[in-house]
């Protein structure tokens, strides 16, 4: 199933992408596309659904894939090839680090560039969206415990994240830096979080074309690792990682985000993501 929330910015409404391309109201359902919808068996109740049944509606802005985010988990440095871009060393263990919730928007809303922001920067990443409650889950059955997969761009600004003394937190999350969506496609319909097309582009430029194959850390160990820490709640995003082509890593110099610039960024299976940049 591709599950979607659509409507305006704070009044989404849930809805699922039926097998004609449309969109379906799915109200009656569920009340949002968060918390026990996600579970095997809020699951299923959609899945039993009628979808004819179902209002058809005409999409004006899709919202963020989830909503009511308790976390928003991220893993750093998680492609062997963009540690190296970005001149660091492929770390033991998975590097965690935060964005704040209110970085969530949804996948086609405006970027906004910080104020005092020169380094603004993209990054395409595959999202995992946890389905139950996740505690010390051993990894052969981490997977279990994911309700479904999105795209997810990690925008950043680096000069806060790196020169700013402090935790990588602060380059991460300001407002509309983590579009999240269109849809959460359920894990049963994604065959190989492992074997995953990716790419980005700028401006019509293609700066990352990668793969869920070159993952250091796999979703199954990212998911155990986290749950090692915390537990993790139904509606928890976790954002696993870039592959290289960052503006960052671009030669002979960096290439940062501006005002008027156009991203598109997808990953098999997963939709597709267009965003404007403007200034904040």
């Amino acid at each position: 199933m591709k599950l979607l929330r659509f409507g305006p910015r704070g009044q989404e409404k849930p809805g699922i992408l039926d097998e004609d391309g449309q969109v379906r109201d799915l109200s009656s359902v569920v009340s949002d596309i968060s918390g026990s919808a996600l579970s095997d068996e809020g699951l299923e109740k959609i899945r039993s659904t009628d979808l004819s049944t179902l209002p058809v509606v005409q999409v004006d802005r899709y919202g963020p894939c989830v909503g009511q985010v308790g976390k928003f988990i991220c893993i750093g440095l998680n492609y062997s090839d963009h540690a190296a871009e970005s001149g660091m060393e492929v770390p033991p263990e998975p590097v965690i680090f935060a964005k704040a919730t209110s970085a969530i928007c949804g996948p086609n809303d405006n970027i906004e560039i910080p104020r005092g922001s020169s380094a603004t920067d993209w990054e395409v990443e595959l999202g995992v969206i946890i389905g139950k409650e996740t505690k010390y889950v051993d990894e052969a059955n981490a997977l279990d415990h994911v309700a479904g997969y999105c795209v997810i761009n990690d925008i950043s600004e680096r000069d806060f994240q790196i020169k700013r003394s402090g935790q990588w937190v602060k380059g991460k999350s300001a407002d509309t830096f983590g579009p999240i969506g269109p849809w959460l496609v359920t894990r049963d319909e994604v065959i190989d979080p492992q074997a995953m097309s990716m790419y980005l582009e700028v401006n019509g430029k293609r700066v990352q074309d990668g793969s869920t194959a070159t993952m250091v850390y796999g979703v199954a160990h990212v998911v155990s690792y986290l749950s090692q820490f915390m537990s993790l709640q139904p509606g928890d995003v976790i954002s696993t990682g870039t592959p290289p082509g960052v503006g960052m890593g671009q030669k002979p110099e960096p290439v940062y985000l501006k005002p008027g610039d156009k991203m598109e960024l997808g990953i098999e299976g997963l939709g597709v993501q267009r965003q404007g940049v403007v200034q904040g």
